[in-house]
């Protein structure tokens, strides 16, 4: 048996359009464009003495560090340098395009670019601006109608920005989250966080830098006092339902799981069963029919304003000669552009709910992910466990001792395991496995602004084949409904896998059916479980796997060939021909491996 684990996710990075770290992907390799024309430029106008100028130089360097490959070439002519000081900026529109600079250059520039900006000192204009906005934030002095008002907004909206720099440069670099432990950032994010009710948008951004920051920092840890996680505990119990709090409370979640050793131990069952209850209302959301909902809603709101358009504009026609109400129409329309304007367009509201939605189901299926895995050895530590003569005996011993399974059941805790067999998370996950709806993905290609989703809706698909994973692994036959269920499941993956045209293309995917895969067959193979898998098919699966320059493909296939070919070698002239396929296919896999 060849010795596998299952893949702990970490968060991902914020990526402005969608596309930046598929973008990062695709041009590795490829040859820097040096355009110093246009960033020679915006970067001189960055120091210029009026303020609009300054601020028109910020947003087009925001829009510019959005060609991914530019964005080294920015980091090392010294934007980072000329933009830091910028966040404090005495001119507040300023200061927020310069955030939202800095913002797409470290999503979009990943861990170089990330590095680089903590190497020159990002985070000490940062920390400041977010102290400010903090105490911008927490004035006492203002009217209810003052903190509406246009400065009120846009302190907000500076330190949303400052937010999505900090959790993006936290994700990269350790340093970074060293100085957010010792400058205090908790409690000025928190601070944020305790306004959800009235932003909701700054208050997603909190969660996702906290998610980040709280996995694996035990120093952080010491920081929360009790009105700490009594915040995340009223943001995790919101009783609002929308899309976006949806999102809210399931990374709040997510930050309450990794702070699960702050945790008193008569009350580990309490949170853990809390932390699941929101997992499994958001897995029992039909994304689906949420994207056809929403488009459907987003046409019928655009042909309404625009009906509604053409009949001012004809009253305006039929008034024309009354010179005051012409003016005042004038002003009506000028004080709508402003508004439009000032904020993102409308238009994004129903795209907004759905990517919200998406995204809530794909951190979901991550954390049960990482629940299931418990504290994973380091890389290091793995590869040096694998390759010892220990590992061997140990893995032997395991198989045996667990009834032909690779993992014990005994792996998970008792409250968790009673917590995802309560909330039906496996039967949620195994609905997730046949996403995405087909009419869903149709609506999506032909809307360009929508098509990113369907990228988002796929990635919850494999999501949802490696929680499969963890939990064939790790739960008892009968938690996951007996044989015919798990029969059922393996024809399900079978036609998921052998139907889809050009399967062997799409990388991740194949990657993540093939470990659920292997995981339920190992599963039905020690319970004597008969398997739907045809020798056309294990030979078709092998053919992809040789061809794969995934490591873990080709590792899952050779997994797969083993535990599937010794219960066709049983069957009737089957034999012969896996043993000569069989043959072939490890040779070129051992090969493909040195």
């Amino acid at each position: 048996m060849g010795k596998s684990r299952t893949k702990r996710f970490k968060r991902p990075q914020f990526s402005p359009t969608g596309d930046c770290q598929a973008e990062a992907a695709a041009v590795d390799g490829a040859e820097e464009e040096e355009d110093d024309g246009p960033a020679a430029e915006l970067l001189e106008k960055l120091q210029h003495p009026s303020a609009e100028v300054r601020e028109c130089a910020c947003a087009g360097l925001a829009r510019l560090v959005q060609q991914r490959p530019l964005c080294p070439g920015l980091a090392r002519r010294d934007a980072v340098r000329l933009l830091g000081p910028l966040l404090l900026d005495p001119s507040l529109a300023v200061r927020e395009t310069a955030a939202g600079a800095l913002r797409n250059l470290s999503a979009c520039g990943g861990f170089e670019v990330c590095d680089a900006m903590v190497t020159k000192d990002i985070m000490t204009p940062l920390v400041a601006l977010l102290k400010e906005c903090g105490a911008g934030l927490d004035s006492d002095e203002m009217s209810p109608q003052e903190r509406k008002d246009q400065n009120r907004n846009s302190v907000e909206n500076i330190a949303n920005e400052a937010v999505n720099i900090l959790w993006n440069i936290c994700e990269c670099n350790n340093r970074a989250v060293s100085i957010f432990n010792k400058e205090g950032c908790l409690e000025i994010v928190l601070k944020y966080l305790s306004r959800f009710s009235t932003n909701v948008d700054l208050a997603i951004s909190v969660a996702n830098c906290l998610q980040t920051v709280t996995e694996d920092n035990p120093e952080l840890l010491k920081s929360f006092s009790a009105a700490g996680l009594q915040i995340l505990e009223s943001a995790m119990l919101s009783s609002v339902n929308s899309m976006e709090y949806i999102l809210l409370k399931t990374l709040v979640a997510g930050t309450v799981w990794n702070l699960k050793d702050l945790i008193p131990s008569r009350s580990q069952a309490e949170i853990i069963n809390a932390v699941l209850k929101i997992l499994s209302e958001v897995l029992e959301m039909d994304a689906g029919q949420a994207v056809i909902q929403m488009k459907v809603a987003e046409t019928q709101r655009l042909k309404t304003a625009e009906t509604e358009e053409i009949l001012e504009s004809a009253n305006g026609d039929v008034l024309i000669e009354d010179d005051e109400m012409e003016g005042m129409s004038h002003r009506r329309k000028a004080r709508r552009k402003a508004f439009v304007s000032d904020l993102l367009p409308p238009t994004d509201k129903e795209l907004r709910q759905t990517t919200a939605l998406l995204s809530a189901q794909q951190t979901a299926l991550e954390i049960i992910v990482n629940m299931c895995c418990g504290e994973d050895p380091s890389d290091d530590e793995w590869e040096e466990f694998s390759s010892s003569d220990e590992s061997d005996v140990f893995m032997e011993t395991s198989f045996n001792e667990c009834g032909g399974q690779l993992l014990s059941p005994l792996c998970l805790s008792h409250e968790i395991h009673a917590a995802l067999t309560n909330y039906l998370i496996p039967k949620k996950i195994v609905e997730k496995i046949a996403f995405p709806n087909r009419t869903a993905v149709d609506i999506c290609s032909e809307n360009p602004t929508w098509k990113p989703l369907i990228r988002k809706m796929n990635t919850i698909q494999c999501r949802a084949l490696v929680c499969l994973q963890s939990l064939v692994s790790l739960l008892d036959v009968d938690h996951l409904g007996g044989a015919p269920a798990l029969q059922t499941l393996a024809q399900h993956l079978s036609q998921l896998l052998f139907y889809q045209p050009d399967f062997a293309k799409h990388t991740d995917f194949l990657e993540a059916i093939s470990s659920a895969l292997r995981a339920l067959l190992q599963t039905m193979a020690s319970k004597n479980i008969s398997q739907c898998v045809t020798p056309d098919q294990l030979m078709t699966l092998c053919k992809a796997g040789i061809n794969n320059s995934n490591t873990g493909v080709r590792v899952n296939v050779v997994s797969i060939l083993g535990i599937t070919g010794s219960v066709l070698a049983k069957e009737d002239g089957t034999l012969e021909t896996l043993k000569g396929r069989a043959t072939r296919f490890s040779l070129h896999s051992g090969i493909k491996c040195m």
